[in-house]
């Protein structure tokens, strides 16, 4: 039987107004000391199933195809976020910590970081049992580690893969690091309705943090008009489409990036479309000060006669 782990969580005190995200939040607070200074860091969100780690893993390699030192730190307590890249399921931050009862200074960098793919670097962050501690802890824990090795000086970009459409405050504890929160999304209802909620996420943490919405990317959807729509009505922006193509379902299978797959033209565009992507977030993208609408109001503005 395994033994709960007790990791103990700091949270904010709700009469410091300081740390609160919006009315009566109550939210993991990150020792403020651990920062990412150098890296451009992207926080990956959407609903769970949408193909946030095909996204992640894939666009993390177009902009290590540019030539950028790439971290992917994937949060998803079933570690599956880098498979693509390191052709494996690596041990978690967790799981390493707990190792060594919680002694931080007796690990090293071999022990929760491997190479992947072009160079990129891959971290599994985890997360603690179910109901018995708080995500935001292990990112917090796994960006110290990062920062305590030294793993962050030399790096140019940071992706963080986050669990499914969570958005409290533990998985949401990305934002806090992040410098543009990017929205993976399909072209139908629970898609959509997903990104509102987190759209909302990140307009709230943006009161106290740097983060910014940087737009939405359509997957696994032949057509956009739905998510176009959406966006213009809230104030958002497509940066990149991936259409529904079989190659990308079997490069899951494959344990393969989509720049490992045999080429094909529409190979070749999806790749292309990544390196645009990659490309765009590097020199920099809009931040967009998007207004979320009301669940009711969503339901209607979805909705057919």
């Amino acid at each position: 039987m395994n033994k709960p782990i007790n990791i103990p969580v700091q949270q904010v005190d709700p009469n410091d107004s300081r740390g609160l995200d919006g009315d009566g939040s109550l939210q993991v607070h990150l020792d403020p000391d651990v920062q990412i200074d150098k890296a451009k860091v992207f926080a990956i969100y959407g609903k769970g199933g949408i193909g946030k780690s095909t996204t992640s893993s894939n666009l993390s390699v177009a902009f290590s195809k540019l030539g950028k030192r790439v971290i992917q730190i994937g949060c998803d307590p079933k570690h599956d976020s880098t498979f693509t890249l390191t052709k494996a399921l690596m041990p978690t931050v967790i799981d390493v910590l707990e190792s060594v009862e919680f002694h931080s200074e007796e690990l090293t960098p071999d022990d929760y970081m491997y190479e992947g793919y072009n160079g990129v670097m891959c971290v599994e962050a985890g997360g603690p049992p179910a109901g018995t501690g708080c995500g935001g802890y292990v990112v917090g824990q796994t960006v110290k580690l990062l920062k305590q090795h030294h793993l962050l000086d030399d790096a140019d970009v940071v992706i963080f893969d986050v669990l499914g459409d969570v958005v409290c405050g533990g998985f949401a504890s990305p934002l806090q690091h992040a410098e543009r929160a990017l929205v993976v999304t399909a072209n139908d209802f629970d898609s959509i309705f997903a990104m509102n909620r987190i759209a909302a996420a990140i307009k709230a943490k943006s009161k106290n943090y740097p983060v910014r919405l940087g737009g939405v990317i359509a997957n696994r959807s032949s057509g956009t008009d739905e998510i176009d729509r959406f966006n213009d009505a809230v104030g958002l922006k497509r940066l990149a489409h991936f259409p529904d193509l079989d190659v990308i379902r079997r490069s899951r299978l494959k344990k393969s990036t989509l720049f490992e797959m045999d080429d094909t033209p529409e190979l070749l565009a999806v790749q292309e479309e990544y390196i645009k992507l990659a490309t765009a977030l590097w020199d920099g993208t809009d931040a967009l000060d998007a207004e979320p609408m009301k669940d009711r109001d969503l339901f209607d503005f979805l909705g057919f006669d």
